[in-house]
């Protein structure tokens, strides 16, 4: 079960935004992620637990941010209620998506799993609902995703397989360069892996 400690960077000027410690592990249903957000300072900032089916799909999700909360899953494309930070409002979406993604580095391992390619692969199109920092804003964004090579690098524990992915942005043709090895994001924009205590889990 791979733990440890993303550090989390603003992506236009680099400014901290925090931490994310987190742990993993591959089940019985598929995968799941569960880990807690610190501000530079160190207070608490939000968590997050994520769970996925075999297939990568996002079966639930609970996020927090800010008092903000998002519970979501893929029904009808992706199904979603965003609580305020009162708890007296509460607003249902639902979108023609694959999957979600945020800041957290989870979903760029549970979009890796949902799109499952090779580096034989064609670019692929993804439609996924962005839940945006301050307040979990849900934003539909269409993204392509190409496996460009996967490398096994040799290593203390045996051979480690990394996986380098680009990533565009449909609206702007922004792209984003993606490392990941099992359930551990290597590298990403705004990302960087600080502390990891066991291996990556290895996907069947």
């Amino acid at each position: 079960m791979p733990r440890g400690r993303y550090s989390l960077h603003d992506l236009h000027d680099h400014t901290p935004l925090g931490e994310e410690h987190f742990q993993c592990a591959p089940g019985p249903s598929g995968w799941r992620y569960v880990a807690q957000r610190t501000t530079p300072s160190g207070d608490h900032a939000g968590s997050i637990d994520l769970a996925l089916d075999e297939l990568g799909r996002p079966i639930r999700l609970e996020l927090n941010a800010a008092s903000w909360q998002v519970r979501g899953a893929a029904i009808d494309g992706v199904t979603w209620v965003r609580t305020d930070p009162t708890g007296t409002h509460a607003t249902e979406g639902n979108a023609p998506a694959h999957a979600f993604t945020g800041t957290s580095p989870a979903f760029l391992i549970a979009t890796a799993r949902l799109l499952g390619l090779t580096p034989a692969s064609p670019p692929t199109r993804v439609r996924l609902v962005a839940l945006t920092d301050p307040v979990l804003a849900p934003l539909t964004v269409d993204q392509s995703w190409t496996l460009l090579n996967s490398e096994a690098h040799a290593t203390d524990n045996g051979p480690l397989t990394v996986d380098e992915y680009q990533v565009t942005a449909l609206d702007t043709g922004e792209r984003q360069a993606v490392h990941i090895s099992g359930d551990v994001v290597l590298a990403a924009p705004g990302i960087e892996l600080e502390d990891l205590e066991t291996p990556p889990s290895v996907f069947r």
